[in-house]
């Protein structure tokens, strides 16, 4: 995958910037022999925006943007002048990404709409100017706030595609064949197994003017949700999906087992996948006759919808059509949230991104982000009477 353009999950460091500090000035004019304190506040630091865009298709860029860092606030000047804000920094990501806390796997925030904007990291407040200090028992404050410290954060992004169906299966049961014969995509096709290295997606055009969305992503093997094969690096992203569909092909020794074996993997890396609605599709049914695909059927599960479907000929494509868009319009799937996430830990993580190491010295003390009861606590005068907000 390192040489793939398709990159799904990254490690950044972001920064806000701080917030610029307030001005001790006095105002000085000829005949104005006691101007006062007009020290103007500081701006604010500036901030690290998330922006979806739905152009985007990968998180390349940022592979080669490691670091980003939102411009610091400007110190206030006299006259009240305030001083200016500090560039913010927007992150463009596709649609579908969620971020996590590099540190400990938390959850953090997603985009799910081209166009939506998250504030990732707050920049720092501007210090007051010490103007805002004067009272009448003090009406020369020589002293001003300084601007709130940066925030500093390192985060992982991680992409997960959008798509109505996801298909699950081993390597070579058809579902890139599938993908292939019944949208526009054109997914690799071959006779060996991993044929498939990164999901790809489809439009699936369904009775005229309507369409759902299939992913197809590299087969699965036994022990995937553990980190065998490919399948851990790509379990993300069924975790958008509305419905699963499982596929197994007729020619499989024991086709209720690997149905099995793929439901647990599924379970293993994400339990709330267990609530998603599943279909099963019995691929390459063209190698079947009547009698045995009967015996076939009588073995298959009982709980979920069951289609025997061949890519090549055509053979149940209708059929498995109808029971999706069923599943991906029915109340009991709409009642299931289709977006779940879960905390990454130790088996969802890409090792080689959590290795990587930022070049840079690390934040002074004084730099350190602090609350903002912290910030007014410590800089605020507690005998003023002007509100620091």
């Amino acid at each position: 995958m390192a040489d793939s353009n398709f990159i799904d999950y990254v490690k950044i460091l972001c920064r806000s910037g701080k917030g610029g500090a307030g001005s001790r000035h006095f105002h000085r004019a000829k005949y104005v022999p006691k101007g006062g304190p007009d020290g103007g506040d500081g701006g604010r630091g500036g901030h690290i925006i998330l922006r979806g865009n739905g152009h985007m298709w990968t998180l390349l860029p940022l592979r080669y943007q490691r670091h980003i860092f939102a411009g610091n606030g400007e110190s206030g000047g006299a006259g009240r002048s305030f001083g200016k804000d500090g560039e913010d920094k927007v992150i463009e990501v596709p649609v579908g990404t969620a971020v996590f806390d590099a540190d400990s796997g938390q959850f953090l925030c997603e985009i799910t709409k081209d166009g939506e904007e998250i504030n990732l990291l707050r920049g720092g407040k501007g210090g007051l100017g010490n103007w805002h200090f004067a009272t009448s028992t003090n009406r020369a404050p020589r002293y001003a706030q300084p601007g709130q410290p940066a925030i500093e954060k390192a985060v992982v992004l991680e992409l997960k595609l959008l798509g109505d169906v996801g298909l699950v299966g081993f390597p070579n049961a058809g579902k890139s064949t599938l993908l292939s014969a019944v949208s526009a995509a054109k997914p690799k096709i071959a006779d060996y197994p991993f044929t498939t290295m990164e999901p790809s997606l489809g439009i699936v055009s369904y009775r005229g003017d309507r369409s759902f969305v299939m992913a197809d992503i590299p087969g699965i093997i036994e022990g995937a949700s553990e980190g065998k094969g490919l399948g851990l690096r790509f379990l993300r992203h069924i975790e958008r999906n509305a419905v699963l569909l499982f596929m197994v092909p007729a020619d499989s020794d024991d086709i209720t087992h690997d149905y099995e074996v793929l439901l647990r993997e599924v379970r293993e890396f994400n339990p709330d996948l267990a609530d998603k609605s599943r279909v099963l599709a019995v691929s390459k049914s063209d190698m079947l006759d009547d009698e045995l695909r009967d015996e076939i059927a009588a073995t298959l599960p009982k709980d979920i919808p069951t289609v025997f479907i061949s890519a090549v000929t055509g053979q149940g494509i209708t059929e498995l059509k109808d029971i999706l868009w069923r599943e991906i319009n029915s109340d009991e799937n709409r009642a299931v949230s289709t977006i779940t996430h879960r905390d990454l830990d130790v088996r969802h993580r890409v090792q080689e991104e959590d290795d990587f190491i930022f070049e840079q010295e690390d934040t002074p003390e004084d730099e350190m982000p602090m609350t903002d009861e912290e910030w007014n606590d410590e800089f605020w005068d507690e005998e003023s009477s002007v509100n620091p907000d």
